[in-house]
């Protein structure tokens, strides 16, 4: 991406953008999901730190001085890149040398950038590798840095050979001095994966709260809705238009039995009398 964005236009940049989030998205599916939970930490603190240091306060300005579109999802793969060497079986089998290295030639970097050698005072590259530092002693990942500072220092060093982006002399106060680039700027990038590692399982617990209430909310809505109407009795209107049925016209089966059956009528001679009210219908 940094070697093509060199001459390509403002379009085709965008271009770049689209083919580096699905590229990010298709590693993303290959990985576990606290993995993928700590890519989307990476690129959403990443994407707040540079719309803020570079527009904002441009305190590094890129060809357009803008944020280039394969930038957010680019700092996805430096994450999966560094992970990538972390997890190799060399650097397993020599952890310690590589953490030796990696103390070693970034701090010969960082006391170049503050010698006289170099173009010019990169005060904020030794406090990074200083950050650097805290990491690789303190750090639950350790090999995950010395992969961030293999990774983000050839990415520094290229973007600012070719032009892509441009650190300015000094931080927004004018008090701290930079290189083109800092000399510690993994350290600084250290800090995208220290929240990664530590934030990762937290967002999983989000996601999952998230995920049940989703599913348990519409079998609570529909006990709610069965109670928040009470229960009405009403009678079906009849249907108008429509004939009786034949069986209407015939007479009750009292009147076509014979005499004993109606002996409750009181117009049939030698009936007896008619029988007297229920109790219930009187009350």
């Amino acid at each position: 991406m940094l070697w093509l964005d060199q001459t390509v236009p403002l379009g085709v940049q965008h271009l770049l953008g689209l083919f580096t989030w699905g590229l990010l998205l298709w590693l993303a599916m290959r990985e576990t999901p606290v993995v993928r939970a700590q890519i989307a930490i990476v690129v959403a603190f990443a994407t707040v730190i540079e719309y803020t240091f570079s527009p904002l306060l441009e305190v590094y300005v890129y060809r357009f001085e803008n944020v280039p579109a394969y930038v957010p999802p680019g700092h996805g793969l430096v994450y999966l890149a560094a992970l990538a060497i972390s997890r190799s079986t060399w650097l397993q089998r020599n952890a310690r040398v590589a953490v030796t290295a990696t103390v070693v030639l970034g701090g010969a970097f960082a006391v170049w950038g503050l010698s006289p050698l170099a173009p010019r005072p990169d005060a904020l590259g030794a406090f990074w590798f200083a950050c650097l530092l805290g990491f690789l002693i303190w750090g639950r990942s350790r090999l995950l840095y010395v992969g961030a500072f293999l990774v983000v220092t050839a990415l520094e060093i290229l973007g600012t050979h070719w032009g892509i982006w441009t650190w300015q002399a000094n931080d927004p106060t004018g008090l701290v001095t930079i290189g083109n680039p800092p000399s510690g700027a993994a350290g600084g990038y250290g800090w995208f994966d220290l929240a990664a590692v530590l934030g990762a399982a937290t967002l999983l617990r989000w996601v999952r709260r998230l995920r049940q209430a989703a599913v348990s909310r519409p079998a609570r809505t529909a006990k709610v809705d069965s109670w928040s109407r009470p229960l009405v009795l009403t009678a079906e209107a009849p249907p108008s238009g429509l004939e009786p049925v034949t069986d209407v016209t015939v007479p009750p089966a009292s009147a076509t039995i014979g005499r004993n059956a109606a002996m409750s009528h009181g117009l049939s001679s030698g009936s007896a009398a008619m029988s007297t009210a229920p109790s219930a219908t009187s009350t």
